[in-house]
């Protein structure tokens, strides 16, 4: 469990993708127990949006329904609450987060890719039955919601971490800057959100290429790994592809598929993806080279990146000349209609307008600009062929910065366009002073939450510390108590660890805690809690467990400590472990009672053989 990184604390800032308002009390309703069909359609009809997203989805080729549906409720029950929940939430993160201010990050592409993935776990999991086909697609489009969630709480720091991965590990770099990667985050975001466990295990599996085993979670690991990897295939060039196809190849064939059934499938998801993307907004006519070119920096401009917007011909001619000769690239319209989708696409750093003009003039477009966020800081210059004063106020008052009458002097507009250009750089080195504030700001709470890391941390080991494991017991204990849902906490001592370093030395006790402590984590799920207490002592928080499952858990972590010995140390005696286990629901027991129970049960598996696992007598 990843110690080094406060998700609430980050939430606090509303700086992470997150569901609308409709999506979330649609997941909070569905994880009720005795949430009705017809509750759930109540929540979808508020919103009209995504009613219609799941009218067309429900009658959509890629849900395969036999008849029309135009009843809400009825979708729902077709579809099943849990795939509505998982549609709804989809939905809401695209609708809030196709677009950012993180360079270097492609919003288009990542969003692109991620519906590829989910399309195509989709058909494998139709292929080889893990998890509902409809549960499965939503894995799939949010498996990688972490990087989302990076380039939006931080898009600067982010923009230049993405820069300087050139040749590096992303991974690495992102958790020297942030504490944490972005699979990390994916699996945080996902568990907060009430993704099953099997789906969380999985992609936490799905990470390492190499996943081995027959069980249903390492399945879905790799047909998770499967889908990355024609998602890849989805969104690459012809080049690309040729590259990714012999990788694709062999991990394919490891589900049955040969080189022929491989590219038929692989057509078929190509297409489905194109539906999926026209259903849900989702741009897939793009394709990626094998290396994207660096970013390249914004060009130093002598002049200015200017709009010129005037229905004569021969005022836009000429100007446009002139200006150009002066050093300033321009671009013209027009029509204010014209002048007001350039901008919007173009963002120039000054509009030159005329003001009489159809079918939108210069003066509704200037009122139309300054009501928009992309317009308010673009510097505007009027041209009037009057300097009657009450003109001149409605034009000011209309949101222009400058004026210049005609006939229009050259001479003047220059000076005019100087005295702009001047305020427009001010205007950048305060945004590139804000910028640098933020990332400032950003880099302090790195290093903040390091610090904290570093206090919660035991150094040895990487696990939590017992500050940190008494503090988030009882956490988690409340959270336990106000859902009123179960809470397991293990208490695992070493057995003959003195012996280990009374005759060895503690450089070789130091590596059998390692050890041990590596195979804890390995064995434990994604969302169980293991922590270092002290010396040999180690504990566990189980959430949303009950007893017997955490002996399951129990059972599961002695047996690997016991069959998986360290290599390369020769001990008197091999490495085991005792554990007591002791579970409550809801507010009995409070959790220090809980971990006096639980270290009962420990105390008396040591008075016996050791190496074994003890359930605490309920109170």
């Amino acid at each position: 469990m990843n110690t080094k990184f406060n998700l609430n604390e980050l939430k606090t800032t509303d700086r992470l993708p997150s569901p609308s308002g409709t999506a979330l009390a649609i997941m909070q309703l569905v994880q009720q127990s005795d949430t009705t069909v017809q509750q759930v359609s109540q929540l979808v009809k508020v919103d009209p949006a995504l009613s219609g997203r799941i009218l067309r989805f429900a009658n959509s080729a890629a849900f395969g329904a036999r008849r029309p549906i135009a009843d809400i409720q009825l979708a729902v029950m077709m579809m099943g609450m849990q795939a509505v929940r998982n549609f709804a939430l989809s939905l809401s993160l695209i609708g809030n987060n196709s677009q950012g201010h993180c360079r270097g990050f492609d919003y288009e592409a990542y969003w692109s890719r991620s519906l590829a993935v989910s399309v195509s776990l989709a058909a494998i999991t139709a292929l080889e039955p893990t998890v509902v086909p409809e549960e499965s697609f939503t894995l799939g489009l949010l498996s990688d919601i972490g990087s989302l969630a990076l380039a939006t709480a931080w898009p600067e720091v982010y923009g230049e971490c993405l820069g300087a991965a050139e040749g590096k590990p992303l991974l690495a770099l992102e958790r020297e800057r942030f504490a944490i990667d972005h699979n990390d985050l994916s699996l945080i975001l996902l568990a907060d959100w009430g993704f099953p466990a099997i789906f969380l295990d999985a992609l936490k599996l799905s990470f390492d290429r190499n996943v081995a085993g027959l069980s249903r979670t390492e399945q879905l690991a790799r047909q998770l790994i499967l889908a990355r990897l024609i998602g890849d295939y989805c969104i690459a060039d012809e080049a690309h592809r040729a590259e990714l196809l012999p990788d694709l190849i062999t991990e394919a064939s490891l589900h049955g598929l040969d080189e022929p059934a491989l590219l038929t499938f692989i057509d078929e998801t190509i297409e489905l993806w194109h539906e999926w993307g026209k259903l849900i907004e989702v741009k897939t006519d793009i394709s990626q080279p094998l290396l994207k070119p660096a970013a390249a920096l914004e060009p130093v401009l002598s002049g200015l990146n200017l709009l010129l917007v005037d229905d004569d011909p021969i005022m836009r001619t000429r100007l446009s000349k002139q200006l150009a000769a002066a050093g300033h690239l321009v671009a013209v319209c027009r029509d204010g209609d014209s002048a007001l989708k350039h901008i919007v696409e173009h963002n120039p750093q000054l509009v030159i307008t005329d003001w009489r003009m159809k079918p939108m003039d210069g003066l509704t477009l200037c009122k139309a600009l300054r009501a928009s966020a992309f317009g308010k800081n673009i510097y505007l210059i009027m041209l009037t062929s009057t300097e009657e004063e009450d003109a001149l106020v409605e034009a000011f008052d209309a949101g222009i910065d400058d004026y210049v009458t005609k006939p229009v002097s050259l001479r003047v507009l220059l000076a005019r366009l100087r005295a702009g250009q001047r305020i427009i750089t001010l205007q950048h080195e305060l945004e590139k002073e804000s910028r640098d504030i933020q990332r400032y700001s950003a880099e302090l709470a790195v290093a903040n939450r390091r610090l904290k890391s570093m206090a919660n941390t035991d150094i040895l080991t990487g696990l939590p510390n017992r500050r940190y494991a008494l503090n988030r017991l009882e956490q988690e204990s409340a959270a336990a108590r106000r859902a009123n849902q179960a809470l397991s906490v293990l208490m695992l001592d070493l057995d003959h660890f003195k012996s280990v370093n009374d005759t060895l030395g503690h450089d070789v006790g130091d590596k059998v805690l390692a050890h041990a402590a590596g195979l804890m984590r390995k064995a434990a799920r994604t969302n169980d809690i293991v922590c270092r207490l002290g010396g040999e002592e180690f504990l566990i928080i189980a959430p949303n467990t009950d007893g017997a499952t955490a002996m399951l858990l129990a059972e599961r972590i002695r047996s690997s400590i016991e069959k998986n010995q360290p290599h390369g140390l020769v001990l008197r005696h091999p490495v085991t472990v005792s554990i007591g286990v002791a579970g409550s629901t809801g507010a009995k027991p409070g959790w220090k009672e809980l971990m006096k129970s639980a270290d009962d049960a420990l105390y008396r598996v040591k008075q016996a053989d050791r190496n074994g696992i003890r359930l605490a007598l309920s109170p």
